[in-house]
């Protein structure tokens, strides 16, 4: 087993494992744990009731948190001609077609998002194998398959972000920075909670949400009060 730093164990010490918190004293916590000399990263984990290899029970969709995530995102957009002219235009990092697509193969995905035009995914269909085991594949369920690049580019530039619920009913994804204002944490955890009750499969049977904690990148977990969510 790994050794725990001696920060983490006088974090772990200010907590009481078995307790239920409210998002305000989650964190609270956090924030007053969070002395590294980087800004931590603030991660809701939530354990669902689901089994996502039934396809009636799979969670995925997008939020888009009121104060952002505090990190920058790199957007790549295939598209040709004037979207491509609209995608630049936009803020997106990365723009291209067949050589863009010729890159990925290669290995380079210096890009976080990846958005694409509809007339673009004979291309893009192609990369199922590199991008689908990212999460980066577009789909335009998600609002990455799309004529409205810029609406697209701009969403994700703002703190939208994606979710999808992995093999043992865990959804987590990070949420903010230490350094947000306690507020500011609190309505982006909020936003992302009420987004992953709203995608509720209907084929969800018995407790649908049965844990959800939160947690900094160097700091232990702390469960939270479903009730009070």
């Amino acid at each position: 087993m790994a050794r725990k730093g001696k920060r983490y164990t006088t974090a772990l010490g200010n907590i009481d494992r078995d307790s239920f918190y409210t998002i305000e004293a989650a964190v609270d916590i956090l924030k007053e744990n969070a002395k590294t000399k980087f800004d931590e990263t603030i991660e809701v984990a939530l354990n669902l009731g689901v089994d996502p290899r039934h396809a009636d029970q799979m969670v995925r969709g997008t939020v888009s948190l009121p104060h952002g995530t505090g990190k920058s995102l790199r957007v790549a957009v295939f598209a040709r001609d004037a979207k491509a002219e609209e995608a630049v235009a936009a803020g997106a990092d990365i723009v291209g077609a067949e050589d863009l697509a010729d890159k990925i193969q290669a290995g380079e995905m210096d890009f976080d998002r990846c958005i694409a035009t509809p007339d673009m995914m004979g291309v893009v269909g192609r990369l199922g194998k590199v991008l689908g085991p990212k999460g980066m594949m577009p789909n335009p369920k998600l609002g990455t398959v799309t004529p409205n690049v810029t609406e697209a580019i701009q969403a994700a530039k703002a703190g939208q972000i994606e979710f999808r619920v992995e093999k043992m009913g865990i959804i987590h994804a990070g949420v903010g920075k230490a350094s947000f204002s306690a507020e500011q944490l609190h309505e982006n955890i909020a936003a992302f909670v009420g987004a992953i009750q709203q995608a509720k499969p209907t084929g969800a049977k018995g407790t649908y949400m049965k844990k959800v904690c939160v947690t900094s990148t160097m700091g232990p977990g702390l469960k939270l009060d479903l009730s009070a969510l």
